[in-house]
């Protein structure tokens, strides 16, 4: 008995020991666990997405590629794939299996000595304890935690929460954080339109995503989601009739390149920023924005490709500036030019080498290893590019474009032409034919946009993003040299003046006070006209006479209305101003033209429509007027909502219409001349700068306005004669054709009170019968009944007029 009671009292001994132990290793292991409390509340980072006005992708930002989803929307069939897989039962155990805890150390004590990794036998829920709160690290005193951390989150959080942190959270390869990502990246669809031979692959991933890569390890991902399907069978999750199916379902998946985004680097960049300023890069690249833009992607494609040709076309008029590099041996040439770093901007254009020069064209080799020739045709454009703009003489054969070694960018014409290659008589098809390509040293941007609400519909910052990322839309202050004079034309306007008034335009010298040397404004013909009308005066953009008008009206009206209207947030006081010589962007100029055509009603350009959070709430909204019936339900198929029109009127409306009606006159007689074969309601002004370093046309329909700019990115001439009209206008023409092709133009609104009346377009006098004529518009009693002339005190000329104009009082 004294034995028995000595062990009793020993085994009493060793629980209280271990209990003691077990309550104290608890103690020591609990002392520092993380909050896991804030799982309840935990938003993971989200990836921001950008979509265009149709719904197209834009771009994706985000640290972590991941789609959140609520466990409600994850289907079954997908969520019961990763709990056969990862956690069988899952839904009957605490938070800890304790089945599977026996299992994996039977399994870790078979492999001692084999240098295998321990088995850990985690639940779900285990995995979630690990993921969000403690480390990777392979250690029993991390197991330990994790195992005391999954009891805690059992407790506090209900099983469906659990799984949706966790199938939102895994990491499945090739950058998807959670299954949403996942289903995109590996099969292009969404989570209900995966098949369960699908959710079975990805079920099967959070082991090891690169062990099982479908492209690179195709048996292994085969065996792998075979095996997932077995485990669902066995749960009887599904039938023996849908598991033999989905066993023989092919594997396929697509490149990530597969996925539709729409290219528009110059815009979503503008975009990113302006999300950045207003939220910061936490809510940027990890709140789960959904950004709705502007972006219209036939434009956008419209714009991106007419810009690119335009440039191009200028830079062939300047010459070729030489080979990319120059290969001086030809052993191994197409491995040698494989190696050879393609230039930024290139885009599709391959490198080629030539291999041998002939009377009529120029051999070249590929990287590839395939041949090709540059017929002479393709080499006329190359004359030797010199300095300040000059070319050498033209070529007449290939040699005096290339030598051997040269190598240069190219373009397959067939390629280009969308059709097949020429075959020979003999049936063998010739060698491809290729164009002699060059990146063009010119820069230039294009903006389109919505006059009614500022919504930026396309925009192209530059030649090639890859190139450059400076968006010389936004980021480039530019001269707008005659581009400007409208809003001259406007404060004229504004004080009175009609369209048939008379300036005169002669030789003007202006006193720009004590010290300074007289400034003497010439035109662009370098001739004068004398007396003229103001509307030939914008017609013909003569600078001349715009100077004059400022004198007439002031300096500060002019400031107002450039102020007013955006383009320039100050205009310095100086009379150079009126040729534009102040600095602003592409974008801000293309909104102040916006705001004419739209009749003086101020507008604020936007690139986004409206920003959604994470919950679809809406956060952002450009249009911000109140639209009562629009939050109510059952209204479908009635009469649409009529919003109240709260746009700031900043110009007499009469005033800017009789603008615009000059200005479509300048499409029709004056600088953008060859536009008029477009034959739609079109206004719109050519900008040129000292020395041509800058080009412009911007213009506009009633419905849409367009800017076009091009110049280099460090100023300077951009040659003899090549002016706005010769450079802008023809990329304006050529994105307005395609932009609205097939589209109906209506005229442009005419506001009340104003009088049409006939009159001669270059005398601005009642058109006699038979005469040619337009319709001009003028307030009642303003409408011309014999010549008008300007009235400005001579002594504002100081005593540089002309001597025949000296002592006439001042009319001229």
């Amino acid at each position: 008995m004294r034995l028995i009671g000595w062990a009793i009292s020993s085994v009493v001994f060793l629980v209280l020991v271990a209990v003691l132990g077990v309550l104290g290793a608890l103690a020591y292991f609990s002392r520092d666990l993380p909050d896991y409390s804030q799982l309840a509340d935990y938003e993971p980072p989200v990836t921001t997405r950008l979509y265009a006005g149709d719904g197209s992708l834009i771009a994706e930002y985000a640290v972590e590629n991941r789609l959140f989803v609520p466990i409600e929307a994850i289907p079954d069939h997908v969520v019961q794939a990763f709990v056969s897989a990862e956690d069988q039962h899952f839904y009957g155990h605490p938070g800890v299996d304790v089945f599977g805890i026996v299992r994996a150390a039977i399994t870790n004590i078979r492999n001692i000595g084999s240098d295998r990794r321990l088995v850990g036998a985690s639940t779900i829920t285990q995995q979630v304890a690990k993921n969000f709160l403690l480390t990777n690290e392979v250690s029993f005193a991390r197991k330990v935690r994790e195992i005391l951390l999954a009891l805690r989150i059992e407790q506090t959080l209900s099983k469906d929460r659990i799984l949706e942190l966790y199938l939102n959270e895994i990491y499945l390869g090739r950058g998807s954080y959670g299954v949403a990502a996942a289903a995109l990246n590996y099969f292009n669809r969404s989570l209900p339109e995966l098949t369960l031979a699908q959710a079975a692959f990805l079920a099967g991933l959070p082991k090891a995503p690169n062990n099982y890569d479908p492209l690179t390890r195709t048996a292994a991902a085969l065996a792998r989601r075979d095996y997932v399907i077995d485990r669902m069978l066995e749960d009887g999750a599904i039938t023996e009739a849908e598991a033999a199916a989905a066993r023989m379902e092919p594997l396929e998946v697509y490149q990530a390149d597969e996925t539709e985004v729409m290219a528009a680097d110059y815009f979503s960049e503008e975009v990113r920023r302006e999300l950045q300023g207003l939220y910061g890069d936490a809510a940027l690249y990890g709140g789960g924005l959904t950004v709705r833009t502007t972006l219209e992607p036939r434009l956008q494609e419209i714009a991106e490709r007419t810009l690119r040709d335009g440039l191009i076309e200028y830079d062939r008029r300047h010459g070729w500036r030489g080979p990319v590099a120059h290969m001086a041996a030809f052993d191994g040439w197409a491995d040698r030019l494989a190696e050879i770093e393609v230039p930024a901007g290139a885009g599709d254009w391959p490198l080629a080498v030539v291999l041998e020069v002939t009377e009529d064209a120029a051999l070249i080799g590929l990287a590839d290893g395939g041949r090709g020739r540059l017929p002479m045709s393709e080499l006329a454009w190359a004359r030797p590019w010199r300095e300040s703009q000059r070319l050498g003489p033209a070529p007449r054969r290939p040699a005096d474009v290339l030598a051997l070694g040269d190598v240069v960018l190219v373009e397959s014409l067939t390629a280009a032409a969308g059709g097949a290659p020429l075959i020979r008589g003999d049936g063998e098809a010739p060698a491809p034919a290729y164009g002699l390509r060059q990146i063009p040293a010119v820069q230039g941007a294009l903006v389109a946009m919505d006059p009614h609400t500022g919504r930026v519909l396309a925009m192209s910052g530059g030649y090639s993003y890859a190139m450059s990322e400076f968006n010389r839309a936004t980021q480039a202050l530019r001269q707008p040299g005659s581009a400007f004079k409208p809003f001259v034309y406007l404060a004229a306007l504004a004080d009175g003046f009609t369209p048939s008034s008379i300036v005169l335009d002669s030789p003007l010298a202006v006193d720009l006070g004590p010290g300074l040397p007289l400034w003497r404004p010439s035109n662009y013909s370098h001739d004068f006209l004398g007396p003229t009308p103001m509307r030939v005066g914008l017609e013909r953009s003569r600078n001349v006479m715009t100077v004059r008008l400022l004198m007439a009206v002031g300096l500060e009206p002019v400031q107002q209305i450039a102020q007013e209207f955006g383009v320039y947030n100050e205009m310095p006081p100086l009379y150079s101003m009126a040729l534009g010589a102040g600095e602003t962007t592409p974008l801000r100029l293309t909104t102040a033209y916006a705001m004419l055509a739209n009749g003086g009603r101020r507008i604020q350009p936007t690139f986004i429509d409206r920003i959604q959070d994470r919950e679809g709430l809406t956060i952002f909204r450009h249009d911000e007027r109140a639209c009562a019936i629009c939050a109510e339900t059952g209204w479908v198929g009635q009469v649409a909502p009529d919003p109240p029109d709260e746009r700031e009127q900043i110009a007499d409306p009469q005033a800017t219409f009789q603008l615009v009606n000059m200005m479509e006159g300048v499409v029709q007689r004056g600088t953008a001349a060859r536009l008029r074969a477009l034959d739609i309601p079109l206004a719109g002004k050519t900008g040129t700068t000292s020395e041509y370093h800058d080009a412009w046309f911007v213009g506009f329909t009633p419905d849409l306005a367009v800017g076009v700019f091009v110049g280099f990115d460090n100023p300077r001439s951009l040659g003899s004669r090549e002016a706005g009209s010769a450079v802008a206008v023809p990329v304006f023409g050529s994105f307005l054709a395609e932009a609205l092709d097939g589209v109906e133009v209506p005229p442009f609104r005419i506001p009340s009170g104003l009088r049409l009346v006939r009159v001669d377009p270059d005398s601005g006098l009642p058109a006699d019968p038979g005469d040619t004529f337009i319709w001009e518009a003028y307030r009642p009693g303003t409408e011309p009944n014999a010549r008008q002339v300007l009235r400005v005190p001579t002594t504002s000329f100081g005593e540089t007029l002309p001597a025949a104009i000296q002592g006439t009082g001042g009319l001229y």
